[in-house]
C-alpha cells in the first residue's frame, strides 16, 4: 500500500492481505536503519488472523520519500497523521529498538489512540556509541557492518535462519546500508523523553527481551519492564535483531500478548 503523507510517498506493508480498517490494526515500527521487512513473518500471520496489519518504511528508509526524522520527537506527530491518512482511530503498537522509541512520542499526546504497546529489543533511553554514530556519517556500509557484528546474537553469527538459504546478518545488512543509519541513531542518542513517557502509560504493554542483546542490554530491557509493571518475554540466544533474527520466537511472544488483550476488549 502506498499512501502520501507531508507530500512525500510513504510505502507500507500489509502483511499480503489488503488493509481493512474495520478489523483490529497493528501497527509495526521499525528500528534504526531498518524497513518493513524487520516484520516479514510476523505481519504476515496478524494479516491472516482476524488483523489488519500496518508496517511502514519510515520517512527516507527504502520505498518511503521524504527525509528521515532527526529527533524522535518528530515521529509522533508523523504517526499520528499516518494513522488519520488510513482512516484508523486505534490501534496495537509494536516498536523494535528505535520504532519504540517513537511509539513512545506518539503515546506522549496521543495514549488514547493506542490498544496496546510492545517493546522489542529496546528500552526507555538508548544511548548510542559515538564511534558508531561517527561511522555512520562516513559510511552506512561500514555501521551497518558494525551494528551486524553487534546487533546479532550468538546462533545467528553460526548461521542459524528460520527460513532456509536466506543469512538474516547479509539482509540487514543490505538493508540498513541503504538507509540514514547516521540520522537515526543521532536520533535515539538525543532522545531523553522516554522515562518520562513511561511513567504516564496506562495501556497494555509487554516487553520482548533477548539474553544476548549487546545494543540495548538486557539490564535496560528489564528496567523498561519494572517501570511498565510487566514480566518480560525473554529469548534465549537472542541478540538487539530479534524480528528478523529469531522471528518465530518472537511472533510466538507476540501472539500470547497481543490477541489475549484484543480477546478482553471484544469481551467488553
Amino acid at each position: 500500500m502506498e499512501l502520501t503523507i507531508n507530500d512525500a510517498p510513504v510505502y507500507v506493508a500489509t502483511g499480503g492481505k489488503d488493509f481493512n480498517a474495520e478489523l483490529p490494526t497493528v501497527v509495526f515500527l521499525h528500528g534504526s536503519g531498518g524497513d518493513h521487512r524487520t516484520w516479514a513473518l510476523q505481519t504476515r500471520w496478524f494479516a491472516y488472523h482476524g488483523y489488519s496489519v500496518l508496517a511502514p518504511d519510515l520517512p527516507g528508509h527504502s520505498l518511503s520519500g521524504g527525509t528521515s526524522f532527526k529527533t524522535i520527537e518528530e515521529s509522533g506527530p508523523w504517526i499520528a497523521e499516518f494513522l488519520e491518512k488510513v482512516g484508523v482511530t486505534k490501534a496495537h503498537f509494536v516498536g523494535h529498538s528505535q520504532g519504540f522509541l517513537s511509539a513512545l512520542a506518539f503515546a506522549k499526546d496521543h495514549q488514547d489512540k493506542m490498544l496496546s504497546l510492545t517493546a522489542i529489543g529496546t528500552a526507555a533511553a538508548i544511548p548510542v556509541n559515538q564511534a558508531l554514530i561517527d561511522t555512520a556519517k562516513a559510511s552506512s556500509d561500514k555501521a551497518a557492518q558494525m551494528m551486524c557484528n553487534w546487533g546479532f546474537g550468538p546462533n545467528a553469527h553460526m548461521g542459524a535462519s528460520s527460513v532456509p538459504g536466506m543469512q538474516p546478518i547479509g539482509i540487514s545488512r543490505a538493508i540498513m546500508s541503504r538507509n540514514p543509519l547516521d540520522a537515526d541513531l543521532q536520533a535515539c542518542a538525543d532522545y531523553l523523553d522516554g522515562d518520562a513517557v513511561v511513567k504516564t502509560l496506562t495501556v497494555p504493554s509487554h516487553c520482548i527481551l533477548a539474553s544476548h542483546d549487546k545494543m540495548t542490554p538486557l539490564k535496560s530491557g528489564k528496567a523498561l519492564a519494572q517501570a511498565l509493571g510487566v514480566t518480560p518475554t525473554i529469548i534465549q540466544g537472542g541478540g538487539h535483531m530479534l524480528p528478523i533474527e529469531m522471528p518465530k520466537e518472537t511472533l510466538t511472544a507476540l501472539r500470547a500478548f497481543i490477541p489475549f488483550v484484543q480477546s478482553k476488549r471484544d469481551v467488553a
